[in-house]
């Protein structure tokens, strides 16, 4: 069995960045204990790392170099914004715990999308947060294994992405 479209691949990998200054960096690594599962095809994964493991196998490497073009984008500015207090408010009492300088917070845009935002800072105006991917503006250089392809199930199919041992769980 090949990594191709509608397959469940587990993959492990080692995440390095490179901000264009300080060469490669760490990032991440995906370990065997907790493999990364996703559904092949679906755009749950950067196109260019896909690519890299099209018709290969379970235990075949794969190595991909990505450009911040082609990976989350360029750093936008735009994408600081000043959130009002009133969005950390549950039940009418402010949620203090999640406003932490450093903190990543699951919000919401106007339309209902998820989004993640790191606050930056808290005063008098607002919450300052930054909704940048935290791989935005880096080049991204993986290296990996599969380990482990399968058919999808159709309701992961229905999903576009994966479920159950290794895949994205619905609480």
């Amino acid at each position: 069995m090949v990594a191709e479209k509608n397959k469940i691949v587990s993959i492990v990998y080692e995440l390095h960045v490179d901000d264009g200054e300080n060469g490669k960096e760490f990032f991440e690594k995906v370990e065997a204990s907790e493999p990364y599962a996703f559904l092949f095809g679906a755009d749950n994964l950067l196109p260019k790392l896909e690519e890299a493991m099209v018709g290969k196998g379970i235990g075949d490497a794969f190595e991909v170099s990505i450009g911040y073009l082609d990976g989350y984008g360029d750093y936008d500015e735009s994408k600081k914004v000043i959130v009002p207090k009133t969005a950390f408010k549950e039940d009418g009492k402010l949620q203090r715990d999640l406003m932490k300088v450093g903190k990543v917070v699951s919000m919401q845009d106007d339309k209902g999308n998820p989004m993640q935002g790191e606050i930056l800072k808290i005063d008098y105006r607002g919450v300052l947060m930054d909704f940048n991917s935290p791989l935005a503006g880096l080049d991204l250089y993986f290296k990996g294994e599969i380990v482990g392809i399968r058919d999808a199930e159709p309701i992961e199919l229905e999903h576009g992405h994966a479920h159950g041992p290794d895949g994205h769980h619905h609480h």
